[in-house]
């Protein structure tokens, strides 16, 4: 998270000192044309500066770690939640947690949170940051930002801190951009998608919100499918690391986008605003939702446009003529 100098201005210390990760440098195992692309796209991504100030009391961060597979190929690390957690037992999910006052930033406490789940070590040789993610609203009032790191050291073993997770596995990074399966599916599974999704109205601001549901294959074991908040973070981190669109949908028709639903929690949740308060953050002076953009289109929507937008292209060259 970013801090201020006396005077107001940024203070650009993280920035300065942030190691750049150059991937034709570090010692990587043989990588596809694709993965490469990958991420050197994702360790030249920046996000859009944000317009908010969020309250570090409902501020926390999950852990894209990312490693490459013996083809080649990107796989990013989900854990088996803990089935005697009070909250979201035994789900599929993220290495990550609520942000505290010991940690220096946002990355930080993804790291520290990964290091205390799985064993992962804060060290940012053998785990380079590749780069930090727009923040996202979970259903539990939490702002949740995605920090997403390059496992370089294949001799690191996962050490997991058996009261928060069960089990650690990996899943294909390009396989939240596709509706078909990385794997084979057992015979009893043979009639289930391996993507699937629910609309449903929105508990915080109008519109429908769309949860992505993916099946890991091991369900027969007891493992949930990727669903919810994961799996839209993931779908994203997809989506920009190969720089293309999933083959399905990923919005439903008018779903308000990420910041709106941010900017709706900030100025009008109790939660949210009594957090700003006792940080000295005026939750009034919020960006209104109306003013942050435009909410998602679908995809026949947009095709739409664009054939209205040719039409009146073609329309304009004949009254010309």
């Amino acid at each position: 998270m970013s801090s201020s100098r006396p005077g107001g201005s940024s203070l650009r210390l993280l920035q300065f000192h942030r190691p750049q990760f150059d991937v034709s440098r570090a010692s990587i195992p043989e990588l596809t044309p694709e993965s490469r692309r990958c991420i050197q796209t994702l360790a030249a991504y920046r996000p859009p500066k944000s317009p908010f100030r969020y309250p570090k009391s409902r501020s926390a961060a999950v852990l894209v770690a990312l490693f490459v597979g013996r083809s080649g190929d990107l796989y990013v690390l989900l854990s088996r939640r803990a089935s005697s957690l009070r909250t979201y037992a035994g789900d599929t999910a993220l290495p990550g947690g609520k942000w505290e006052p010991r940690d220096k930033s946002i990355e930080w406490t993804a790291r520290r949170e990964a290091f205390e789940e799985i064993g992962l070590p804060v060290d940012y040789k053998k785990v380079p940051l590749l780069c930090i993610l727009e923040p996202f609203l979970a259903g539990n009032r939490l702002i949740v930002t995605p920090v997403v790191v390059l496992i370089l050291d294949k001799t690191l073993r996962p050490i997991l801190n058996r009261a928060e997770v069960a089990s650690l596995f990996s899943h294909p990074l390009a396989s939240f951009l596709s509706s078909e399966p990385p794997f084979p599916l057992e015979p009893e599974m043979l009639e289930l998608k391996y993507h699937t999704y629910n609309d449903y109205e929105s508990s915080t601001i109008p519109g429908k919100i769309r949860m992505h549901n993916f099946l890991t294959g091991r369900e027969a074991g007891g493992t949930k499918p990727i669903f919810g908040l994961t799996a839209s973070i993931l779908i994203k981190v997809a989506t920009i690391g190969y720089g293309r669109e999933p083959d399905f949908e990923p919005y439903a028709p008018g779903e308000p986008s990420m910041r709106q639903r941010i900017a709706h929690a900030l100025r009008y949740d109790p939660i949210f605003r009594e957090a700003e308060r006792a940080e000295g953050i005026d939750p009034d002076k919020t960006p209104d939702p109306s003013s942050l953009g435009e909410s998602h289109k679908s995809e026949a929507e947009v095709k739409r446009g664009r054939r209205r937008r040719r039409l009146g292209g073609r329309r304009l060259v004949r009254a010309k003529l």
